[in-house]
């Protein structure tokens, strides 16, 4: 399947505490631990200095792919894009 670009979702991430990974998401009631980062895109110069950097992370959570955007000026976590993973066969 293909990520599905959302309207922007405020949510709280909890990171390493040296690398600033991220390591699990809230969601509303819900808590997604991550299992894995696919990607991570920084973009410092994709936006107006009134805007800021932000750092884009690809992550593997138990039922879906996130993308997932840290805004580095308004230090924000937003969810930006989504992608519900099919069953694996065993």
């Amino acid at each position: 399947m293909a990520m599905i670009r959302v309207e922007p979702v405020e949510v709280r991430v909890r990171t390493e505490w040296l690398s600033g990974r991220p390591r699990e998401v809230r969601w509303g009631a819900q808590t997604l631990p991550i299992t894995g980062i696919t990607a991570v895109r920084r973009e410092t110069k994709a936006y107006p200095a009134a805007l800021g950097p932000r750092t884009c992370f690809e992550v593997e959570t138990p039922g879906a792919r996130i993308s997932l955007a840290f805004r580095h000026r308004s230090r924000r976590w937003t969810v930006e894009a989504l992608d519900a993973e099919a069953p694996r066969a065993a």
